[in-house]
């Protein structure tokens, strides 16, 4: 069973300190695969973009998975939440319009891992865009659409 205190406790302890590195993750409502269609998955690649653009972050690396997304970044302005609001709510429009739905896409909330400078960034990117090869949906990292890394 979940436990709502400690869930309750994360959101309410969660701290944005510009110019640290997150690593987000969140998942579509109900684990639905809707970015087995590159053309969808595309349209949140879009919003990291506008993020980028915008001045929020700076992406280090992503994967879109057909349920789920990992995006590291380094946070330049606003919050975490702020951020994360904004890229969910953009990205359902996108695909609700190319869908002609009208349809809740996330899962309330989010997770985010804080990491120390020391961490080495790129190891962890590496483990980011091979997500496809662990969850078997890729022989070869180069055959998987969705997923970019600054190092590569």
């Amino acid at each position: 069973m979940l436990d709502l205190s400690a869930s309750h406790r994360l959101r309410v302890g969660r701290y944005s300190e510009h110019n640290r590195i997150y690593l987000l993750t969140t998942n579509t409502a109900g684990r639905r695969p809707i970015f087995k269609d590159f053309a969808l998955g595309r349209l949140v690649v879009n919003q990291f973009r506008v993020a980028e653009g915008k001045g929020l972050a700076n992406t280090l690396a992503w994967v879109v998975m057909p349920d789920h997304f990992h995006w590291l970044i380094e946070l330049k302005s606003g919050s975490l939440g702020e951020l994360m609001q904004r890229t969910k709510s953009l990205s359902t429009k996108a695909v609700n319009l190319s869908t002609g739905r009208d349809t809740s896409i996330w899962q309330s909330g989010f997770h985010d891992r804080a990491l120390r400078r020391e961490e080495d960034l790129v190891k962890l990117a590496r483990y980011v865009v091979a997500n496809p090869l662990r969850a078997g949906l890729v022989d070869k990292l180069g055959d998987y659409p969705l997923w970019d890394a600054i190092w590569v």
